[in-house]
């Protein structure tokens, strides 16, 4: 379901990034392919220092289909970025991909938490995002970073929400626990 990035992707994934429904929403927009080889080779090397983590969300048949990323990474905590293509929404690859990667991130690399901005205009990520059972909102427990995301305008335009691990492990279901089983 995810990889790390690979400059062999770029192509598909530029088709997809550029819907009109995913495009305002990227964070690092590409407006052609050599454009997108050249922030995925960014991206792989900002990665190798340790600045950021990325992967690739893969389909059932092994193609990209999106990218989840781990930015601004700054004691132990950073920002959480995915975008999916429009072919893929709503067939529950947005949560499954959050799931296997907060995993690595909180496992592998001992995140303290992950923030998640979402524009208030943006509706679908807010809607995607509400349905996530570890998600708390953020702007009580970290308001400097609240602040800090809103701190060009007058009014707030992000929401902030944060994933702790501690809220994470306690609402994620185990592997291989099905519905109405108990753990013993």
């Amino acid at each position: 379901m995810l990889k790390k990035r690979d400059l062999h992707e770029v192509p598909q994934l530029f088709e997809l990034m550029n819907h009109p429904e995913v495009f305002p929403y990227v964070r690092h927009k590409a407006h052609s392919t050599d454009e997108l080889y050249f922030l995925t080779k960014q991206t792989m090397e900002q990665e190798e220092a340790g600045a950021l983590l990325s992967r690739t969300i893969l389909d059932e048949y092994q193609q990209p289909i999106g990218t989840i990323n781990l930015f601004d990474i700054n004691e132990n905590k950073g920002f959480l970025a995915t975008w999916i293509g429009h072919p893929f929404f709503g067939k529950g690859y947005n949560r499954m991909a959050k799931e296997q990667f907060l995993e690595e991130v909180f496992t592998v690399h001992a995140m303290e938490a992950v923030f998640i901005k979402i524009r208030k205009t943006n509706e679908r990520s807010m809607r995607a995002a509400l349905k996530l059972p570890y998600l708390q909102s953020g702007q009580s427990d970290y308001p400097d970073v609240f602040q800090a995301i809103n701190a060009n305008s007058e009014e707030p335009v992000y929401d902030l929400f944060a994933i702790t691990p501690a809220n994470y492990f306690l609402h994620r279901k185990p592997v291989g626990i099905t519905e109405g089983e108990a753990v013993v």
